[in-house]
Order: C-alpha cells, then sequence, then structure tokens
C-alpha cells in the first residue's frame, strides 16, 4: 500500500539541477505556446524524459499559494522598527495579514510567527520571503507551512 504524498518547500540552491531545468521548461511552455516539449527541454538543456518524469511533481512555491494561508517564521534582532519593516514588506506584497506572535526579545533576539493569506492581488510569495530576508536585522525566515 502506498503512503500519502509528502510536500517540502526547499530553496532553488538546495534543489538538483534537473528540478531546477523541469521549472525552467516548464515557464518556456507557459508563455510560448506554440513550443514543443522538445523545444523547451532542449533549450534549457533537459531531455524529454527527465522532463516528462517530474513535470508533475514540481512546481514553483508562488504557483502553489494563491487562496492560501502562509506561515513564516522570523529570527529577528530586537531593533525598534523592525516588526514594522517586515509588516511593511507584507503590506507592499497586498497579503493579509491574519495573525502576529512574537516572543519576548531574549539576547537581543526575537521570534515571530507570521501568518498570511494570499489573495489573487497579493505579488510573488517567494518574492515576499527574499525582501523579508534582505531587511537589516532579520537573521532567518523559515516557511513553516502552506495551508488551505
Amino acid at each position: 500500500m502506498e503512503g500519502k504524498s509528502k510536500y517540502y518547500v526547499v530553496k532553488d540552491k538546495a534543489l538538483p539541477e534537473v528540478l531546477q531545468k523541469v521549472v525552467e521548461a516548464k515557464w518556456l511552455l507557459e508563455t510560448n505556446k506554440s513550443m514543443t516539449v522538445q523545444e523547451a527541454a532542449g533549450r534549457v538543456g533537459l531531455s524529454r524524459s527527465s522532463f516528462y518524469k517530474y513535470k508533475d511533481d514540481i512546481a514553483p512555491f508562488e504557483d502553489n499559494t494563491k487562496g492560501k494561508t502562509v506561515t513564516l517564521v522570523t529570527q529577528m534582532s530586537d531593533v525598534q522598527g523592525l516588526l514594522s519593516d517586515l509588516l511593511h514588506v507584507v503590506a507592499d506584497y497586498r497579503a493579509n495579514i491574519l495573525t502576529i506572535h512574537q516572543t519576548i526579545p531574549v539576547n537581543g533576539m526575537a521570534t515571530v510567527t507570521l501568518s498570511v493569506e494570499v489573495g489573487e492581488k497579493t505579488g510573488n510569495m517567494a518574492g515576499m520571503v527574499d525582501d523579508i530576508e534582505q531587511l537589516p536585522g532579520i537573521h532567518d525566515v523559515r516557511i513553516l507551512g502552506v495551508e488551505k
């Protein structure tokens, strides 16, 4: 008996090159409707058989978040205004904040857990996470989960 499928959220640098190429080929096919699978696979340096083997098993994170709740856990310095800066990034991406929980800072560090609803007008979630990571004082951002 086969078990349930397991899903993981990983950064692109942790993905094998073949999976990254499958994503690139899928993007080419979506943006150029007249392109064949053979042409798209060839353009990214991938065999057609590898494309078909993995095409249903990988999709960019942002393709799977519309209409869902994404929960992030952030480690951040205890710096005045940093939480406001983080929330400003979320607002810029038009994600709807559902919950915020910040721990009491210990040794100058706090943990913020943030759940956001991703709507139709919400920008690219991977871009939002990247922008949060770039804020001075943010030490780590992890995607804890994605739920319906």
